[in-house]
């Protein structure tokens, strides 16, 4: 068996994995800490690709405070993860989510709103005539309501955000391998599983107290090396840049009735949608869809913001979610068949707003047996096999 003094070995250095470490790290100064990332480059890491975005507006209470722990650091990222005197500008622009919905939607946005302001979130329902106040781009023939974050919900650089947990957990003695993990050496006893090392591509054992699954779209791969299943898989979403004359003056993140998003970045825009289902293959190729704006971007936005008649695609990437097909949530926490591996996986786009909360929790969990100042068992994978989802309400 392992060692206390050995060191907790995370797999995958993107936001979650570094998030990890740093909590590691920061709640207890010393901890031995490697984080093993393949590329360093983190050319097709999720965290590099996302549109990078936190709001309040879920519909389950442990998301909604997740968000609220997150919307904190965020704002105190640039003095909690400063090196040196040198203090991270991750770019927070709190411009609101805005969610519209026809009359089928309306009641949904009500309960939504009820519980979120049971949780103080800072998020008002607005009527069709508030909303032409407000917006008077819009166009509103078909909503019947509408729900806007006043506060505490909006976007940030995501990219800046990863490699500022990255320098800071390094900083604080977190080790980096530039390496890849291909397997776990574990041993059985009494019918529970125990890592003993995770193996990487050139050869390395490294011995660890705990292993820790933050393998992004890939993390199904590592359970599978411990005989788990886990139901996360590579979901392409294709990010569109767009340029319009129009002005759309305090736009928020829109999120249409269509299911399409927008919010403004920079002089333009960035935009997307979720595939329908039969279209929405596992690991697609990471190629953005081009013609998914002709064909459905532009005529949708078009109606919905006359002014932007003239939209210009500028540009498109395409990045995976971690998509949790079970359920769309995260799986974070120890596996009941296993004592030392940790799950911190299939976000479905929500990891880099997360990645605080769970973060700390998880550091909590390794180092004192327990989660201290947010239970995060309502995400445990316990609840796959109770066939149990945690289900929001307004997936995106």
């Amino acid at each position: 068996m392992t060692s206390p003094h050995q060191p907790i070995v995370i797999i995958g250095g993107g936001v979650i994995g570094s998030a990890i470490a740093y909590f590691l790290t920061f709640q207890q100064p010393g901890c031995d800490v490697i984080v093993v990332e393949r590329d360093p480059t983190y050319a097709r890491a999720s965290s590099a690709l996302s549109a990078s975005s936190i709001r309040q507006q879920f519909s389950t209470d442990i998301n909604i405070r997740i968000s609220a722990y997150g919307i904190g650091f965020l704002r105190n990222a640039g003095s909690l993860l400063a090196c040196g005197g040198d203090a991270p500008d991750i770019g927070l622009h709190e411009g609101g989510y805005l969610y519209l919905a026809t009359h089928a939607g309306a009641a949904t946005l009500r309960e939504n709103h009820a519980l979120q302001r049971q949780h103080g979130a800072d998020v008002a329902l607005l009527s069709p005539a508030q909303l032409a106040e407000r917006f008077p781009w819009l166009a509103l023939q078909d909503v019947a309501l509408g729900s806007l974050g006043l506060s505490g919900e909006g976007w940030f650089d995501g990219y800046l955000l990863l490699t500022a947990l990255r320098k800071k957990a390094q900083s604080q003695g977190v080790r980096y391998v530039a390496d890849e993990a291909v397997g776990l050496d574990t041993v059985a006893s009494d019918g529970v599983l125990h890592v003993n090392a995770v193996r990487l591509q050139s050869g390395a054992v490294l011995p660890c107290r705990y292993a820790v699954n933050a393998g992004g779209p890939w993390a199904a791969a590592i359970a599978g090396w411990a005989g788990m299943d886990l139901p996360v898989v590579g979901k392409r979403r294709t990010v569109f840049h767009m340029a319009s004359p129009a002005a759309l003056p305090g736009c928020p993140l829109l999120i249409d009735t269509s299911g399409i998003w927008l919010r403004p970045e920079g002089q333009g825009y960035l935009c997307g949608f979720a595939p329908s289902p039969e279209s929405d293959a596992d690991f697609a190729p990471l190629e953005p869809e081009y013609a998914a704006f002709e064909d459905r971007i532009w005529p949708t936005l078009a109606g919905r913001i006359p002014g932007f008649e003239a939209l210009r695609m500028q540009g498109a990437w395409a990045g995976y979610y971690e998509m949790n097909t079970f359920d769309h949530n995260a799986i974070v926490g120890l596996h009941p068949a296993c004592d030392n591996l940790v799950f911190a996986n299939g976000f479905s786009g929500h990891g880099l707003q997360q990645c605080p909360a769970v973060g700390r929790g998880l550091a909590e969990l390794m180092l004192t047996g327990r989660y201290q100042t947010l239970d995060l068992s309502p995400l445990s994978i316990e609840r796959i096999a109770r066939k149990a989802p945690l289900l929001e309400k307004n997936v995106i």
